[in-house]
């Protein structure tokens, strides 16, 4: 069957068929085949894997399934090594990232692209108009003169490429615009697709050239069985501006094409803020899968105060910990180096780390089946003092291990926090006892 006349996922479990990628994910997460493939066909859960990424494995985002980690890489004009970026990939994907993107705008965007592809054995995601927005750049032309003929171009090479999954800012509409300039914003736009779609909105003065062809973006998404990750172009900034009119209605209008969407046999997945106090992150979910049909739900942090740079990769943890508890599906990673520069392999393995165990523990608290065996497995083996089952169990077992080395105790099988005085093998010793006591 040619590319043009294929079949999504969608498509094939709408027809009653059970694809490999259903089996394999509902296998891994231990969840029935037949509910899994309902909730592909509903649009809530989505399977990440483009026909021309053939050799990478599947991902499932949505209800029921683990909350998945994204890490962010890619170039920046003073930093366009490729081979940075794919040390940064291969840092990313041992720490444990589920997917990954490629932000890149300096150096050869194809070829860094291609590589990273090539390179990755988890799915990847892209934004497309920032390579538009570079190449109309470099070829001396300002923002404004990108057509609409480039940016589809752009879009159509990622997808023949293999992106598993484009983020694409459709629901910045001249309604929203207009929300924005009313409402009188602390940050404005700090997305940089958002923004280069609001230049070129303003400067043009015509309505978003994704929105108004948007089915010319599912026709596109459905050649290749690519996920449309719809972007909040319109997130907020800093706390001041979280939840207001402009925000919403974006929100309001990705709920919308995320319908159109689905019934083209397209899989989607909704972006979500940005910055936002601890007391409004679980609304901001809920009004998410409220408005856009419980669609998978990507967030990004929430980063819930402004002023931590340099320890955003926690402040994002914890949002992100209570907005997966509250139902999100899919977690950004934030670095260390968030708002301050280009994240170097170091703070991505961090990002990743911190976005885990915040995965994690919302995973914990929403009953995801097997997470709360992970934590117990734990607890025996520390009531055993297993330290090396300990280390393998851990999250990070790298730092876990060079903890235990760097500061050892005088006796092995305790830590040099208590040592002697160790309340475990003490109260085992003296439960020990008692049992022999006991016995006798």
């Amino acid at each position: 069957m040619s590319e043009r006349g294929m079949r999504t996922l969608i498509d094939q479990v709408r027809a009653g068929e059970i694809p490999p990628r259903i089996k394999m994910i509902a296998d891994e997460e231990g969840v029935d085949r037949y509910e899994l493939a309902d909730r592909v066909a509903g649009g809530e859960v989505v399977i990440l894997r483009n026909i021309r990424h053939a050799h990478v494995k599947p991902c499932g985002i949505g209800r029921g399934l683990r909350t998945k980690v994204n890490a962010n890489i890619g170039t920046s004009p003073d930093f366009p090594s490729l081979e940075s970026e794919l040390k940064k990939l291969k840092v990313a994907v041992d720490a444990g990232a589920d997917t990954v993107m490629d932000l890149s705008t300096g150096g050869d965007l194809d070829r860094i692209r291609r590589a990273i592809l090539k390179e990755s054995r988890v799915p990847v995601g892209s934004v497309p108009i920032y390579q538009a927005a570079v190449e109309v750049t470099k070829s001396g032309r300002p923002l404004r003169d990108m057509k609409v003929e480039e940016l589809f171009s752009v879009i159509e090479r990622h997808c023949a490429d293999g992106m598993d999954f484009i983020t694409v800012h459709c629901g910045l509409t001249r309604s929203a615009l207009d929300r924005l300039i009313e409402g009188g914003r602390v940050m404005d736009v700090v997305s940089r697709g958002g923004s280069f779609i609001v230049g070129w909105m303003l400067q043009n003065d015509a309505e978003n050239p994704l929105y108004e062809h948007f089915d010319r973006l599912i026709q596109i998404a459905r050649r290749y069985d690519v996920t449309l990750s719809l972007g909040d172009g319109m997130r907020p900034g800093c706390l001041a501006d979280a939840t207001d009119r402009a925000q919403v209605e974006e929100l309001i209008v990705l709920g919308e094409l995320q319908k159109r969407a689905l019934e083209a046999g397209v899989q989607v997945m909704i972006e979500g803020p940005g910055h936002l106090p601890l007391n409004e992150v679980e609304a901001n979910v809920l009004m998410e899968k409220k408005l856009c049909n419980n669609a998978p739900f990507y967030v990004l942090g929430p980063v819930v105060t402004d002023v931590a740079p340099g320890y955003d990769h926690l402040v994002s943890a914890i949002g992100g910990a209570l907005a997966a508890a509250a139902g999100a599906d899919f977690l950004c990673y934030v670095t260390p180096s968030e708002h301050l520069g280009l994240p170097d392999a170091d703070d991505v393995r961090q990002g990743v780390i911190a976005a885990r165990i915040a995965a994690h523990a919302a995973d914990i608290a929403k009953g995801i089946k097997g997470a709360l065996d992970w934590d117990l497995e734990m607890a025996r083996a520390r009531k055993r003092l297993d330290w090396r089952r300990q280390i393998e169990l851990a999250i990070d077992s790298e730092m876990a291990r060079k903890i235990r080395a760097d500061k050892p105790s005088s006796e092995s099988d305790v830590c040099s926090m208590c040592g002697e005085f160790c309340a475990v093998k003490n109260l085992n010793k003296f439960l020990e006892s008692i049992g022999r006591k006991r016995s006798e």
